[in-house]
């Protein structure tokens, strides 16, 4: 048969005690408990097993002590390395994480929101959000990830220093047509910054392909370049993902990276150290920008604030150095 749930009044035999002092210590109030009382109680809930129900405490406090998170793709390793950074932040806070994707589009976004708030989330998490979210009703703090919105405090890496830094280093390698494999649009940071960097160098814009932050976008975008009239002898792309696929058309063009072509990316996630040839990235630095988004929603803030975090330049082979 079964083993029997331990119950609370289970604990409070044990450990010689009230219910009511057994509630006080795992709630954490309302009342004080005696030091010694309390350190019987804990071990009572340790060597019986106690387990309290979540969800009654969650009612009883007014929070779950948990948070929404919710990705546009949960396939991009991006947002996975994200999502273990927003993960890691909150359980250091002592909440959990509720993570669903939204699949790049708005209305999946604006219901998942809407299941989320339903499970009494203390919070949310928006990476890359479509739109404002409607939170008049829900009384709940949310913050955007890698997006500024009107009403909603946000933190994201710095997009046009990072992509200038990322440009100038090919500049330096001396690149005279450096091409741009970008996002579409609502994403000109990134383009911004290559353009910096160009007219810093006193250079002419390269070439541009705009596509989806996916492998086959940059892959199809790479051959766009291949064929333009000011062929590139670097490019820069606005992703990872991007990346990855302008060095699989690079290769199946028959080119060299980086001796007939360099490659640069923005993200700097994992999978970069491991493509061939070694890819040079610009760094977001998430972990930061976890940190300080959990911390937003849990201290609160005094105003809506877009905090900026600096990346970093992480040099590999695929520059030429």
């Amino acid at each position: 048969m079964p083993k029997e749930p331990v119950t609370r009044n289970d604990v409070a035999e044990y450990a010689g005690v009230s219910t009511a002092v057994v509630s006080y210590v795992v709630n954490e109030g309302p009342r004080k408990v005696a030091p010694e009382t309390r350190e019987r109680v804990l071990e009572a809930i340790r060597v019986l097993g106690y387990r309290p129900n979540a969800t009654a405490r969650a009612l009883r406090m007014g929070t779950t002590r948990t948070f929404g998170l919710i990705t546009p793709d949960g396939g991009n390793p991006l947002f996975a390395e994200l999502a273990k950074a927003i993960d890691k932040a909150a359980a250091s806070r002592g909440y959990v994480v509720l993570q669903t994707s939204a699949d790049g589009d708005p209305a999946t976004e604006r219901a998942k929101i809407a299941e989320l708030l339903t499970r009494r989330v203390s919070g949310l998490l928006l990476v890359a959000p479509h739109e404002e979210p409607d939170l008049t009703d829900a009384e709940v703090p949310a913050i955007a990830i890698n997006r500024v919105l009107p009403t909603v405090s946000s933190v994201r890496p710095a997009y046009r220093e990072g992509a200038r830094r990322g440009v100038e280093h090919l500049v330096q390698h001396g690149h005279r047509v450096v091409g741009l494999v970008v996002g579409g649009a609502g994403h000109p940071e990134r383009e911004l910054g290559w353009q910096d960097a160009l007219e810093a160098g006193g250079l002419e814009l390269g070439p541009i392909a705009r596509t989806t932050f996916s492998r086959a976008g940059g892959r199809a975008a790479a051959n766009t370049l291949l064929e333009a009239t000011n062929r590139p002898t670097a490019i820069f792309a606005s992703s990872d993902l991007q990346a990855v696929g302008v060095l699989t058309a690079l290769r199946e063009a028959g080119l060299r990276v980086p001796e007939d072509i360099a490659v640069v990316a923005f993200d700097g996630t994992a999978e970069t150290e491991y493509t061939w040839p070694p890819l040079t990235v610009v760094r977001q630095p998430l972990e930061q920008m976890a940190q300080a988004a959990v911390s937003r929603l849990i201290d609160g803030e005094a105003a809506v604030e877009a905090i900026t975090f600096p990346t970093e330049l992480i040099v590999r082979k695929s520059c030429g150095c």
